[in-house]
């Protein structure tokens, strides 16, 4: 079905949600079982995971396997309510605002990592470059596309001369 022949909610009646629920479509199996030793990102991981996809979804990986990568978006489930707003990022000892930072404290605890896809059968998906904590519940999987995703950075804020191999 092309995407403007979707049912939605007309326009004119649409509200603005006061709450967004979600239902993982999976959970994540790697090798980090606390948060001590987990890269503080992705591209700084070499480590191997598996998402395991939930049955209901396993259609939904029809022509995944076409591409390199994709983004894997997922909850932060140990994460306590409420969170701070500001807090000290790993790479510097003065405190940032939250939506300045990449911590999974957040108001919202969602998470966001680009995985290289290694393999895949079934409802497995072998990852590589994982960032992630052993049994997370994933909500969603897109295939990062380089072309369309792939932006030259003028700015990196507070991060400029800080980056470096760190983790948690």
């Amino acid at each position: 079905m092309e995407i403007l022949d979707r049912e939605l909610i007309d326009f004119k009646d649409r509200k603005f949600p006061l709450k967004v629920c979600f239902k993982p479509i999976g959970i994540i199996h790697t090798p980090f079982t606390s948060l001590k030793g987990i890269p503080i990102q992705f591209s700084l991981s070499n480590a191997k995971g598996t998402i395991e996809v939930f049955p209901e979804y396993i259609t939904g990986l029809k022509d995944l396997s076409g591409f390199s990568h994709l983004y894997c978006i997922y909850f932060f489930d140990l994460v306590k309510q409420p969170v701070p707003l500001q807090s000290k990022p790993f790479l510097m000892n003065e405190k940032k605002g939250v939506f300045a930072i990449r911590t999974p404290f957040r108001p919202n605890p969602i998470g966001l990592s680009i995985l290289e896809i290694l393999d895949i059968k079934e409802n497995a998906i072998t990852v590589s470059n994982v960032d992630i904590l052993d049994k997370t519940p994933v909500l969603d999987l897109k295939p990062y596309t380089s072309q369309f995703d792939n932006v030259e950075t003028t700015k990196i804020g507070w991060l400029k001369d800080r980056i470096m191999d760190k983790k948690s």
